[in-house]
């Protein structure tokens, strides 16, 4: 037996499910989830930040579109708010002006709530940095903390009251095209749709080659985390730790950011890796804390938790989607990276118009954005 629907997604991550969610307002939606739960790998191991000044030109612009989304999502999406206040302040030392002040000229195009600091004002709002090794920064008052967890699961539950599905542990093992339809053999049973969604995060390229099709080539890149006991010279220091603001630096060496009474800090590292579970790697690590204490007033007491997510990117750093040239019925939804939160909902809306033949959404061609800028031939083309 083989069941039939129109929009067969491989992958039911943060991309799948809200792509999966869009779809489904065009017909049934069925996504293929090789874990025993969805937003198991990159998804479920994500800083949480939404911030309009992160990534390319086509991922900011994304970025922005999709605010009036969490700031407003449809009613029974999710029982409180998406977003919170967190701030940004990308710092640097005296010898990274030259590299603030373009952040900054780079970060107004279209987040002109930024603000260029001085020291001065960047320790007032961080005062837990160490006088010596801030020199300026970047602050950035509308960047927000993301419930990363409610967005999946409403995007989840969304896409299911509209009449789609999830099946899990159903890893795609075959594709083949045969009379205008996709089938996928899965461990779970075999599957049709006359189009197909490539959302398989790290696994977009194995997906791809199932189908006969060559490579985007994505990188899967490895981004180590933990979380922290921080432990001050004195106790008072240490209040008020849930309101500070993220802190990055201006070469993305490290950052920090308040979780629920510890610190997250991560060395930004992009070590590429295979598909994989990821895991933490030691030397890592320490390098987090290491760059953290020279910038920080304060050392590491314990650490809490150590974790790994692989984010993947194609050589742009931007987000592939829309059909491939070479076959029929075959979208791509991958190389989202590490913006694939925040973006989600216009890159779903997107995917969506696109995977049923319209054009990009009016709000975000508004912003000079094309099908050309996302496609999958850009990347032969480049």
């Amino acid at each position: 037996m083989v069941e039939r629907v129109d929009f067969l997604v491989v992958g039911a991550g943060m991309a799948g499910a809200s792509a999966g969610y869009e779809l489904a307002a065009h017909g049934r939606v069925l996504l293929l989830e090789q874990e025993a739960q969805p937003g198991y790998h990159a998804t479920g191991r994500s800083a949480a930040l939404y911030t309009e000044t992160y990534g390319p030109a086509p991922v900011r612009a994304l970025t922005v579109a999709s605010r009036t989304f969490f700031d407003a999502p449809p009613d029974g999406f999710a029982e409180h708010p998406l977003l919170a206040p967190r701030g940004v302040l990308l710092i640097g030392r005296e010898d990274q002006t030259e590299a603030l002040d373009g952040a900054f000229a780079e970060a107004r195009r279209l987040a002109p709530s930024v603000e260029r600091w001085d020291r001065d004002r960047a320790l007032a709002q961080a005062p837990f940095l160490r006088q010596d090794y801030v020199g300026g920064a970047v602050w950035e008052p509308d960047a927000m903390d993301m419930d990363v967890h409610a967005i999946h699961q409403g995007f989840l539950r969304g896409m299911k009251a509209r009449g789609g599905r999830v099946v899990t542990d159903a890893r795609v093992t075959a594709l083949v095209r045969r009379d205008g339809l996709w089938r996928a053999e899965t461990a779970a049973g075999a599957f049709a749709a006359p189009v197909l969604v490539n959302a398989a995060g790290a696994w977009a390229d194995e997906v791809a080659g199932l189908a006969g099709l060559p490579p985007a080539g994505l990188v899967p890149k490895r981004r180590t985390a933990v979380t922290v006991d921080p432990l001050f010279d004195r106790a008072e220091e240490a209040e008020g730790l849930d309101a500070w603001p993220m802190v990055v630096d201006v070469e993305e060496s490290f950052y920090m950011k308040p979780d629920a009474g510890r610190l997250l800090v991560s060395p930004a590292d992009e070590t590429p890796s295979p598909p994989c579970d990821a895991q933490p790697d030691e030397f890592d690590i320490a390098v987090a804390i290491d760059r953290m204490e020279q910038a920080a007033r304060f050392r590491v007491r314990r650490i809490a938790h150590r974790w790994a997510g692989l984010r993947s990117f194609v050589a742009d750093k931007v987000p592939v989607v829309g059909f491939d040239g070479r076959t029929e019925g075959f979208f791509w939804l991958a190389g989202q990276g590490g913006y694939g939160i925040q973006t989600a909902p216009a890159l779903a809306r997107t995917a969506a118009a696109l995977a049923t033949g319209g054009g990009l959404p009016e709000d975000v061609a508004a912003f000079g954005l094309t099908p050309a800028d996302l496609a999958p031939d850009r990347l032969a083309r480049g």
